[in-house]
């Protein structure tokens, strides 16, 4: 008899090496708090909302309230300043519910928000970010284009001087919530041959999105193809910290950071649902959990997520105090999201047949991650950036120009 989905679904938290020590009440509460709105209001709706390639707007607003959004920038933006640890264990326990959805907290909070809290105004910053963390308004970040992934020094949008501001023109692609996004954070190549960041508004009539369809991976949020043409915004629009390619750094970094903890999440929800479902379901006349292969899937699987929770919680902490560098946030992202691939795999083999079902979540996350092995600095590149840092030598291709990029200027994919 085949097991049901709703028997299989457990809430324990997978905790094989006592993770909760190294943690602090406050965090442990966030990531409490976190995980029951994820168990009550995404996981009964995510595998719907995957299937029928939906975003779920009705989510926005439970999501705006948990004060994740922008959760490490100060509460004079709206914010909520916790910790970064406490951010991670939040972008995990989204992610556990639904890979799309920590997609979506990505863009808005670690690219968008982030962008404007650290490049933008003072003006800009109280404009947009209270609004943002409460998912009031929707953000993108466009620096991805058609023909410009892992190099975004060969970008072609372009930023032309006009009398009341910039006339933009150009396109990008790949960028999450642009369909419904209030602002877009776009980044192009001013008349001095710099890299400039812009707002534009949704609303404007130079600005369009168009969804990207037919996708087998990250389902349930929407990226999207933007064109820019003639689109027009004021001087105040300019983003007055963002100074060449370099300054998108520390953005990406912290998006980085959080990708990776998004990946432990869908690993400790793919690894729970295995284990249960090994404990339920009876072959020959005794549980699958009791077979030695099983088992032997099992324990590779957890011990692979132990290794991932003792790296988040201390690149967590590295970040708290100001000491975690770019290189180590590839070595994160990189190490965390090839395990969770692997663990994906192996609980869906584990299932069965029954691991293609969506009821059972796998496939879904298993799909997901394949989205998430190439965004935010794909495998290859975020490999380089170690290897450079190890090394101390550039293993970047040459440009025309007979210049060689930087390791790790070159982490968007």
């Amino acid at each position: 008899m085949a097991i049901l989905p709703e028997k299989v679904r457990g809430t324990r938290q997978t905790d094989f090496v006592n993770i909760n020590r190294l943690l602090s009440e406050e965090e442990r509460d966030i990531r409490d708090r976190v995980r029951s709105w994820v168990d009550r209001e995404v996981i009964p709706r995510a595998a719907d909302y995957w299937d029928r390639a939906q975003f779920p707007f009705e989510l926005l607003p439970g999501l705006g309230e948990l004060g994740i959004l922008g959760g490490t920038f100060e509460k004079e933006y709206g914010c909520v300043g916790i910790g970064d640890v406490a951010y991670g264990l939040a972008i995990q326990e989204i992610a556990r519910g639904s890979g799309s959805l920590a997609t979506f907290v990505h863009v808005q909070s670690g690219l968008a928000m982030a962008a404007i809290h650290q490049l933008g105004s003072e003006e800009q910053k109280r404009k947009w970010l209270p609004a943002m963390a409460r998912c009031e308004k929707i953000g993108c970040f466009g620096l991805t284009e058609p023909e410009a992934g892992s190099d975004p020094g060969s970008m072609k949008t372009t930023a032309k001087k006009a009398d009341d501001g910039y006339i933009l023109n150009g396109e990008k692609r790949w960028i999450g919530n642009a369909s419904f996004s209030d602002v877009a954070v776009i980044w192009t190549r001013t008349e001095d041959g710099s890299i400039g960041g812009f707002l534009v508004e949704g609303d404007n009539p130079g600005f369009s999105a168009e969804i990207i369809p037919r996708k087998g991976s990250q389902r349930a949020v929407w990226q999207t193809h933007i064109k820019l043409e003639d689109c027009r915004i004021p001087e105040e629009n300019r983003l007055p910290e963002a100074k060449g390619l370099g300054s998108t750094l520390s953005i990406l970094t912290h998006s980085r950071y959080g990708v990776a903890w998004d990946a432990l999440g869908q690993a400790l929800d793919c690894y729970e649902t295995a284990l249960a479902y090994a404990g339920e379901r009876e072959q020959f006349g005794q549980p699958l959990a009791s077979l030695q292969l099983t088992q032997q899937k099992l324990v590779a699987m957890v011990t692979k997520i132990s290794q991932m929770q003792l790296l988040a919680v201390h690149m967590g902490r590295l970040k708290q105090d100001g000491e975690l560098n770019p290189a180590q946030v590839s070595m994160f992202k990189m190490n965390n999201v090839a395990r969770a691939r692997e663990i994906a795999a192996s609980a869906r083999d584990l299932l069965g047949g029954n691991g293609i079902l969506l009821d059972y979540r796998v496939m879904e996350h298993m799909a997901d991650l394949e989205g998430v092995y190439s965004y935010e600095g794909t495998n290859d590149i975020n490999t380089l950036i170690v290897g450079q840092a190890i090394t101390g030598h550039k293993a970047f291709s040459s440009r025309p120009d007979g210049g060689v990029r930087r390791a790790e200027e070159q982490g968007q994919g």
